[in-house]
């Protein structure tokens, strides 16, 4: 017999026996993570965090949030092209945090030297919110937009049988039957192939940058998976054994172990910790190659909250998307408020307001990016690939 929302969730002895079985049913699925005592090991594993129930969301917002995606992704190309609004929107920026000031510099050298990619692939995560409106109706705004690393794409996949499941033991068969399949970690893949293909060489590798000690390893090995299931063979590798053994020749192909190297897809390198001086001139090497970086070192800068702040303001998607109303209402429909600390008018001005009305605001670094799960079929002529996450 169908049990009812309101008995269950007052029924702790019944939550509890609910959860056990839907952590068993996770490991039997893949949810997996490895430990935090032995993070370098998948000796002893875990189940990576997940809801007991699965989330209720409006079809009309997630319909809003497919079709605003590609928006969002032609939005992060223009921006990382156009190096003037980079500079300009995040000279503040690199000015107090030597992070992001590295990752500028790397941009500056290799725009001086000359770009040598052809092919640039993004794989951007959008994370929303719904905001209540006053008439009580619901509204998708978007927290953030990832461009590095974007995680649980893969964890993502198994994770729909999870829900079927608890639901299925409750005895909610109609419910289960409406959580959507999802397949992020194929669509991941789609991206990395189609840049792969296009570089041209059927012998070359995907190098995926790594960190040594890796807890969501089964989340990459799902991408992994998928991609030699295509015969495209991915070598994992971290920023030190690119600095030891990583070279370019003449025509700056990337050459890792004597292995060309088509695609660098990172899963690292989105924080302060992941660099010492060693690991920045690695990064630098891969920017200078002509190998498809994902994200190349533009897309991250372009993933950074202060770009998201400037994107914000009056006229700014106007000059960044001419000739796309369209695309620019719909962008606009998404945006959250954003507001500068900066010494200055503007920054006291966000500060007095965050005074008066502290539950309106969440304070939020200002570094941030990340990476994908629907894949765009629409792959421009100039060869500039999207693949996207939609996290609800």
């Amino acid at each position: 017999m169908a049990t009812g929302w309101g008995s269950l969730l007052q029924d702790e002895q019944q939550l509890e026996e609910l959860a056990r079985q839907a952590v068993d049913r996770a490991l039997a699925e893949g949810v997996l993570l490895r430990t935090s005592q032995e993070p370098s090991s998948s000796d002893v594993v875990s189940y990576a965090p997940f809801t007991l129930f699965p989330s209720l969301v409006p079809s009309a917002l997630l319909e809003q949030a497919y079709a605003v995606q590609m928006d969002f992704n032609l939005l992060v190309d223009a921006v990382s092209q156009n190096a003037a609004f980079l500079e300009q929107t995040l000279s503040s920026t690199i000015k107090r945090d030597n992070f992001t000031a590295h990752l500028f510099d790397i941009h500056k050298q290799v725009l001086k030297e000359g770009i040598a990619q052809t092919v640039f692939l993004g794989l951007n995560r959008s994370d929303y919110m719904f905001q209540r409106n006053a008439d009580g109706s619901a509204a998708l705004k978007q927290i953030e937009i990832n461009t590095i690393s974007a995680s649980f794409g893969g964890l993502a996949s198994r994770t729909p049988a999870v829900h079927r499941h608890v639901l299925n033991v409750l005895g909610k068969t109609k419910e289960a039957a409406k959580i959507l399949s999802n397949n992020p970690s194929k669509g991941l893949a789609m991206g990395i192939a189609k840049a792969w293909e296009l570089y041209g060489s059927a012998n070359a590798r995907v190098l995926l940058i790594a960190q040594e000690k890796e807890r969501n390893i089964f989340d990459q090995r799902a991408i992994e998976n998928e991609l030699l299931a295509r015969n495209i063979h991915v070598i994992r590798r971290k920023f030190e054994d690119v600095s030891e053994k990583g070279s370019l020749d003449q025509d700056r192909r990337l050459f890792m172990d004597d292995q060309e190297v088509a695609v660098v897809y990172f899963r690292d390198g989105y924080m302060p910790s992941h660099y010492s001086l060693q690991n920045w001139g690695a990064r630098l090497l891969l920017e200078r190659s002509c190998a498809v970086k994902c994200p190349d070192i533009a897309t991250q800068l372009a993933g950074t909250k202060k770009v998201q702040q400037e994107l914000s303001r009056s006229g700014m998607l106007e000059v960044l998307l001419p000739g796309q109303p369209e695309a620019v209402a719909r962008l606009r429909a998404t945006f959250a408020g954003l507001y500068s600390l900066d010494m200055g008018e503007e920054g006291d001005q966000a500060i007095t307001e965050a005074i008066a009305a502290p539950s309106c605001f969440v304070l939020k670094p200002q570094r941030e990016g990340g990476g994908s799960v629907k894949p765009s079929d629409d792959y421009s002529p100039d060869h500039r690939l999207t693949a996207t996450h939609e996290k609800l």
